[in-house]
């Protein structure tokens, strides 16, 4: 930036210029700041960390998951318009995990009478093997008819089996990513 100072003047014209460089490069880092404010949780009973870019709420009730009743306990946040939710429950028997991983997959599709646009292997740090192990990306509606894109992961650790949902008008890459990749199973 050329500035013009007067004799004497120096000093404050130089003042001036550090203070509206300063408020430029504040504006510029304002202008690049994320939407969402992402931060580390521990959620009470689900033995996982995970980072959500809103303060959760804590929902828990009782559901049928493969033919059993189970407590499914969720915690979930509404930012940016989409809303990022875990959930899991325990369903006592390593031969029931990968059915409830397939129901829990096969609810996500219908829930949002949707198709799956992509499917890949479940990635999650300290989680149990499982072929029924997947990360999806659906696209679908809501019972209004608004149209939506749904991410959902789902994967166990033992008998404890989780759901992670990213669901949202674009649910995209740049929201998807951080919530997904910093989910971790606690030992």
């Amino acid at each position: 930036m050329t500035q013009v100072c007067a004799a004497g003047q120096r000093r404050g014209c130089r003042a001036a210029s550090l203070t509206i460089g300063t408020l430029g490069a504040v504006l510029v880092l304002a202008a690049c700041a994320p939407a969402l404010d992402w931060r580390r949780f521990e959620p009470e009973g689900l033995s996982l960390t995970m980072v959500l870019p809103c303060k959760p709420a804590s929902h828990q009730r009782l559901l049928t998951l493969a033919g059993q009743r189970v407590a499914w306990t969720m915690v979930s946040c509404t930012a940016d318009e989409h809303t990022f939710a875990v959930a899991s429950a325990d369903v006592g028997d390593p031969a029931r995990v990968g059915p409830a991983l397939v129901a829990l997959g096969q609810a996500a599709v219908a829930n949002v009478q949707g198709r799956i646009d992509r499917q890949q292997p479940a990635a999650v740090a300290g989680m149990t093997p499982n072929v029924a192990a997947q990360h999806w990306r659906l696209s679908g509606q809501l019972p209004d008819g608004k149209r939506v894109t749904e991410q959902v992961l789902v994967f166990a650790h033992g008998t404890r089996v989780y759901q992670a949902t990213l669901i949202g008008a674009q649910a995209d890459e740049a929201r998807a990513q951080p919530f997904f990749e910093a989910i971790q199973v606690q030992r």
